[in-house]
This record gives C-alpha cells, sequence and structure tokens, in this order.
C-alpha cells in the first residue's frame, strides 16, 4: 500500500500522456511537438475539462527547460487583491499580513517555465503588470522598490473567448498578443469521441492500479452506451463517470449499469 502512494505521488508529479489517436487530438500532439522546442509563449484554449493543463506540462516536458521548475498559477482561484503578490512576490510590511518576505512565481519559474491557467480571469491591474514583466522580464515585489529580472517561458490558457473579453473591456489586446504567439486549441471530448476506446482503458487501469486491484471489464455494449452521453465536462466528467462505473459495478460495466449511473 505504501509503494502505491509512492508510486502515485511520482506519477502526480510527472507530465501524463495525452491519450487518443483522433485527428483532432493528434494535431495537439504536433503542435506541442513543434513548440516544445522553442521559447515562444503559448496560449492554450479550450473548454473547461479537456486537458489544457495537461498541455502545459507536455510543452515543459518537452522543452530544453524540462529539469526547471514548472509552476502553475490557477488565475481564477486566487482573489484579485493578491494575486500581484502571488506571481511577483511581497517585501516584509507591504500589507497587514504581510509577516515576512514573500518569492513570487514570477521568480520561481526563473529559466523555467510559468503556467498561468485561467489567465481570462485575472484583473486588469494585474495584467498591465504581467504585461510589463513579459516586456522588459524585469518584476519588481509588492511593496518593493528594487526590479528583479526574471525569465520564465510563459504558457497561459483559458476557457474564455479573450477576443470578446477584449471587445467587452475585460482583457488587454496587448497583452493578448504578448501572450498568443502560438496558440493551442484543445478540442471538447465530443470532438474526439472515437478517443473513448483509449481512454476508458486508461482510466480504468488507472484507477485499479490506485486501488491495488484488477481493472474492471468493460462490454462493448457500454461502450456504444458511453459514446451517446454529451460530455459537457469533457475529460474531468469522463475519469469521474468511470470512477462512479468501477465502484457500482459487480463484475463488469455494461450498458445497463452505463444508463443507469453515467
Amino acid at each position: 500500500k505504501e509503494t502505491r502512494k509512492l508510486k502515485s505521488k511520482i506519477k502526480d508529479k510527472a507530465a501524463s500522456p495525452i491519450i487518443g489517436e483522433s485527428k483532432a487530438i493528434k494535431e495537439v500532439k504536433t503542435m506541442i511537438d513543434k513548440v516544445a522546442p522553442t521559447d515562444a509563449r503559448v496560449l492554450i484554449i479550450g473548454p473547461n475539462g479537456t486537458g489544457k493543463e495537461l498541455v502545459a506540462q507536455q510543452i515543459h516536458a518537452k522543452s530544453g527547460k524540462a529539469k526547471a521548475p514548472f509552476i502553475e498559477v490557477n488565475c481564477a482561484a486566487i482573489p484579485s487583491e493578491l494575486i500581484e503578490s502571488e506571481l511577483f512576490g511581497h517585501e516584509k510590511g507591504a500589507f497587514t499580513s504581510a509577516i515576512k518576505q514573500r518569492v513570487g512565481k514570477f521568480e520561481l519559474a526563473s529559466g523555467g517555465t510559468l503556467f498561468l491557467d485561467e489567465i481570462g480571469d485575472m484583473s486588469l491591474s494585474a495584467q498591465a503588470k504581467v504585461l510589463r514583466a513579459l516586456q522588459e522580464n524585469k518584476i519588481t515585489r509588492v511593496g518593493g522598490e528594487k526590479e528583479i529580472g526574471v525569465s520564465p517561458r510563459i504558457v497561459a490558457a483559458t476557457n474564455k473567448d479573450l477576443k470578446v473579453e477584449i471587445a467587452e473591456g475585460r482583457f488587454r489586446e496587448d497583452l493578448y498578443h504578448r501572450l498568443s504567439v502560438i496558440i493551442i486549441q484543445v478540442p471538447s471530448l465530443n470532438d474526439r469521441i472515437e478517443d473513448l476506446e483509449s481512454l476508458v482503458p486508461y482510466f480504468l487501469n488507472q484507477i485499479a492500479e490506485d486501488a491495488g486491484s484488477a481493472p474492471t471489464q468493460i462490454s462493448s455494449n457500454a461502450f456504444s452506451e458511453l459514446s451517446k452521453i454529451d460530455w459537457t465536462g469533457n475529460i474531468r466528467q469522463l475519469r469521474n463517470t468511470i470512477e462512479r462505473l468501477t465502484i457500482m459495478a459487480e463484475v463488469s460495466i455494461d450498458d445497463k449499469l452505463v444508463r443507469k449511473f453515467a
């Protein structure tokens, strides 16, 4: 059990493979192979749950910075009043709760990759400072005056249409052009439904490995039922569905089980 836990921790830190052989996902893999060896900034777009973070991890893993840090910031999960401290760090006493100096994510990722997830949710004031950091390769900690040189590769992702956000005044056009040297569109699961044939066994094996048991078997009729589902939650929804079906299956997963619990 302890060995399985250790393997799981190691696996979580490594970039997981991108599963699927559909035309849409092959195009994504080709783009990753082309852009990874470069220092070009990449903007990854696509619906929630499609695996944009996985694409960012693959870009880093296949780059010359693979042994350097991969630092992720979820811009949607951090309050707007704290995002600048998170990105650029702060000096002791910069604000009430700043009891000690903090190094920001731009510094931590210097020489590696900084992944700005859900960048479409970043405040305009933070966008302005990110733009300056990209233009000058320098940042200033909150409450500080000293300029600090930084050199992370920037990979950003969003589920929003940034051109609409720009038109409605919620996203800076100049920042968009800085970030979108390369744009990778990650397809929804509904647009790559044939990949269920490889995704489902992958998740069945993954779930079994985590549980320390043999993979649950699945019938061809069950695959047919799965292909009829509207996968609005994409890969995340599929993973949860397969785990639920595995738990509820007595012997194997069949079409009746899928209709009842998927």
